[in-house]
């Protein structure tokens, strides 16, 4: 796995970086709080609390990017959050799940557009998602239908990151408890999910040991928080409850440090080759495939219309000539009755003749 420092030459480095990030979880788990700690800026605005009036009325879920830029140690990334304010807020949640991979789809779709141009466009900004962090509400039990359905529907398209959101709720051993039970979920239903791959045959010691410990604390556990508190005469970004502060950039107290470092660092660039190389590249093959029969379909479709119509014109010149040949009979058969009707008219006038003499 490479630093964006170790990428590409020094125009690359100088230029920048793009990187994708989807942010998906139900309302409450602290997902634009998360987006806005891990930018350090207050890119996404609070919502504000609905009238209670208008608490029973169900918008349905958004899907909104936001960008901002960051320096990563002297690296320029151009960071894209995409949030979606309402997934899982209405009763059926079809919608949600067709919004967010049409969204997904329509960023693969544009780039193979881009790629069938004879002459590429330079401005060119490639939008496709390279990591979706799903917030699993910190329940204590298992995942829910609704989240096995979501990551289910979503993991041949993008790379699926588990995350527990609030996980300050649950005390340390409940939150280790829980987050086996999700991996053995996960496990059973067969979801496939970025769970940071490595061969230890193939890697160097430093990425198997890194990438076994990112492994392990899958979900990770989150907690998000913008404002400073004192602790022992330093300011640091946590939740100051009666009992104590938990801070937000404490190893200890969460893994938010961790995957924000896999993100926008350690991980960044294979994240955005497995988008790229294997997720795109299967969708792409989909697409084209799907054309390909719909043409082959087309194509057999003309040849049996083809066919239809030679049948068609085939029996009509069947019927011409059985129409001629019953004309052909029926002249014939008059013919031979006149002549026989001239032949009798023959007899009987010789047979005359022969009386008189």
């Amino acid at each position: 796995m490479s630093h964006p420092r170790r990428l590409g030459n020094r125009k690359n480095v100088k230029k920048g970086f793009q990187f994708t990030l989807m942010v998906v979880g139900a309302s409450g788990l602290g997902r634009t709080t998360f987006i806005n700690t891990l930018c350090d800026a207050e890119v996404v605005p609070k919502r504000e609390c609905d009238e209670p009036e208008m608490a029973h009325i169900e918008e349905g879920i958004k899907i909104k990017p936001y960008t901002v830029e960051l320096d990563e140690d002297g690296v320029k990334i151009s960071l894209t959050v995409v949030d979606t304010p309402g997934f899982g807020d209405m009763i059926d949640n079809e919608y949600c799940f067709q919004e967010i991979l049409g969204y997904l789809e329509q960023q693969y779709d544009d780039i193979l557009s881009e790629e069938s141009r004879i002459k590429r466009n330079r401005r060119f900004r490639d939008n496709r998602v390279h990591a979706l962090l799903y917030f699993i509400a910190p329940t204590g039990h298992s995942l829910r239908e609704i989240d096995i359905e979501l990551m289910k529907r979503l993991s041949p398209r993008i790379n699926i990151i588990p995350v527990i959101g609030k996980s300050d709720s649950l005390t340390p051993g409940e939150l280790a408890d829980f987050k086996k039970r999700v991996m053995e979920d996960i496990a059973h239903h067969k979801i496939p999910i970025y769970n940071f791959p490595y061969d230890p045959e193939e890697d160097d010691d430093e990425t198997v040991e890194e990438n076994s410990e990112l492994r392990s604390l899958l979900p990770f556990a989150l907690i998000g928080c913008e404002e400073e508190v004192t602790v022992n005469g330093r300011k640091v970004r946590g939740r100051q409850y009666p009992w104590g502060v938990v801070e937000v950039d404490n190893p200890q107290h969460c893994d938010f440090v961790k995957l924000r470092y896999a993100l926008l660092s350690s991980h960044f660039q294979d994240l955005k080759e497995i988008t790229h190389d294997y997720l795109y590249e299967n969708y792409r093959t989909e697409k084209l495939s799907r054309s390909t029969d719909s043409a082959s379909d087309n194509e057999s479709g003309e040849e049996d219309e083809h066919s239809r119509l030679k049948e068609e014109q085939f029996k009509k010149e069947e019927g011409k000539l059985k129409e001629m040949e019953d004309r052909v009979q029926r002249e014939l058969k008059e013919k031979q009755q006149e002549l026989w009707t001239k032949e009798q008219q023959l007899m009987s006038l010789e047979a005359a003749q022969v009386q008189v003499q």
